[in-house]
Parts: C-alpha cells; sequence; structure tokens
C-alpha cells in the first residue's frame, strides 16, 4: 500500500444537505452589495447548491453566440449572471426599501411580512 497517496471521497449525494434561503424565484429584491449596488429586480432563478440568485437585469456579461445555419452571422447577447444571495435583500412593497422579513400566522397558514427598523418599534413604544 501506498502511502503517500490519500484518496478522498465525495459525501454521497443523498446525504448533502441542501442549504434554506431567505429568497425565492418570483421575489422583488434589491441589491444590498456590489456593482450592481442600489438596483431592483425579480429572481429569475435559485441556485440552492452554491447559494446564488439571477437576478433580472443585474450582472449582466456579453455571450458570444457561435454562428449557424440559421444566425450566419453570429451575435453578442447581454446575460444575467448568478451573484451570491447573501448580496440582495427583499424590497418593502409599503415603503420601497429594503427590509427582512419575518412569518406571520393568519387562518394556520404563513405569510411574509417586512419586519419594522428598531427605530421605528421605539417611536410606537414612546407614543403609546
Amino acid at each position: 500500500m501506498n502511502r503517500g497517496v490519500r484518496v478522498r471521497y465525495a459525501p454521497k449525494p443523498e446525504s448533502r444537505v441542501r442549504p434554506h434561503l431567505h429568497v425565492r424565484k418570483g421575489d422583488l429584491v434589491v441589491v444590498v452589495a456590489g456593482n450592481d449596488k442600489g438596483k431592483q429586480g425579480t429572481i429569475q432563478s435559485v441556485i440552492r447548491e452554491t447559494n446564488r440568485v439571477v437576478v433580472e437585469g443585474v450582472n449582466l456579461r456579453w455571450k458570444h453566440r457561435k454562428p449557424s445555419q440559421s444566425n450566419p452571422k453570429g451575435e453578442r447577447v447581454q446575460v444575467e449572471r448568478s451573484i451570491h444571495a447573501s448580496n440582495v435583500m427583499h424590497v418593502d412593497p409599503k415603503t420601497g426599501k429594503a427590509s427582512r422579513r419575518r412569518i406571520e400566522e393568519s387562518k394556520g397558514r404563513g405569510k411574509a411580512a417586512a419586519k419594522k427598523p428598531k427605530k421605528e418599534k421605539k417611536k410606537e413604544a414612546a407614543a403609546s
């Protein structure tokens, strides 16, 4: 047996834990970090294995298409690429600003609602 060679085995696919993300397809989000900071868009797809999301109109890259019989000239197309899920936050529909979400229970079903910032909570407590 050769002691110099070490074999590493990858975990079985069924034993891997797929991470739970705070966003899903169709959510309206704002980018909070990176080159496209401040841009808003809807989530087109979620890649749970790598913790990444594709947001409409964000992180655009040029894709060069080869010439083919249907398109003999070829072309350059702008395509959205994925960004890390930690760089996006939900947009509160009432205020239009980035916010965290919490789940409200109503009639046995969970419904997402925006969390209030601590400043607003302090103002409400002082008013009452």
